[in-house]
């Protein structure tokens, strides 16, 4: 055998082996991720608020709990398809535990609200959560004893199957954050989206609220 084809086998051996190490690593990464799936109201909200979590990955926007396949913002918004605007909160359970995201998740939201949350009504913008196996429920359970606990007052979130999770539009994602710029909106005209999140959020009301229900409580009211 030459020198060279050596040296070649050598170079393919060395990459197959990078390339199952990296498939490894991706695995591995995969199966540290879990989800927690929740309707906390304006999902724009719920986004800004838990990708700020230590340990969250990412907070994926979107719609679940109704009838309709692959429904849109406009189906969902209208009423009656059943669709909660929703956020998937992808997480790594080696830095957040799921208990720790639940409470953060009551006391980021109006749990005593069953009309929809702060200035959002109607049935698409009601709180829920929702478990795929019976210790996501008894977690979710718990967390909702704790908050009730707390409040002193019945919480009417309910804790529902889980059912498919339909991505929001690309619109939606990262809204909070995003420096695209809106021809008009209800809060401006040439904004940038995550300014014109900002003026919705304070005219929603949603911190008063939140702060005013859970006091020194609220994860994330204080940062807005």
């Amino acid at each position: 055998m030459s020198t060279s084809t050596t040296k070649v086998k050598t170079l393919l051996l060395g990459a197959l082996i990078v390339l199952g190490l990296c498939v490894q690593s991706n695995r591995a990464r995969a199966a540290q991720t879990e989800v927690l799936t929740v309707a906390g109201g304006c999902f724009w909200c719920v986004e800004a608020d838990f990708e700020s979590v230590k340990g969250v990955t990412e907070v994926i926007s979107g719609y679940t709990g109704g009838m309709l396949e692959n429904p849109t913002y406009k189906d969902v918004t209208a009423g009656g398809t059943g669709h909660y605007e929703a956020a998937q909160i992808y997480y790594d359970p080696a830095r957040v535990s799921r208990d720790t995201l639940l409470s953060l998740f009551f006391r980021s939201i109006d749990p005593l609200d069953a009309g929809g949350q702060f200035c959002d009504r109607g049935d698409s913008y009601r709180t829920a959560i929702f478990v795929g196996s019976e210790a996501e429920r008894q977690a979710a359970e718990r967390a909702k004893s704790d908050a009730q606990k707390a409040l002193g007052q019945a919480i009417v979130t309910p804790i529902l199957p889980r059912k498919t999770f339909y991505k929001a539009e690309d619109y939606h994602q990262d809204y909070y954050k995003s420096d695209d710029r809106l021809a008009f909106s209800s809060v401006g005209i040439g904004v940038k989206k995550s300014t014109a999140y900002k003026r919705y959020r304070k005219g929603c009301r949603r911190d008063d609220r939140v702060r005013a229900l859970w006091g020194d409580a609220a994860p994330f009211a204080k940062g807005h």
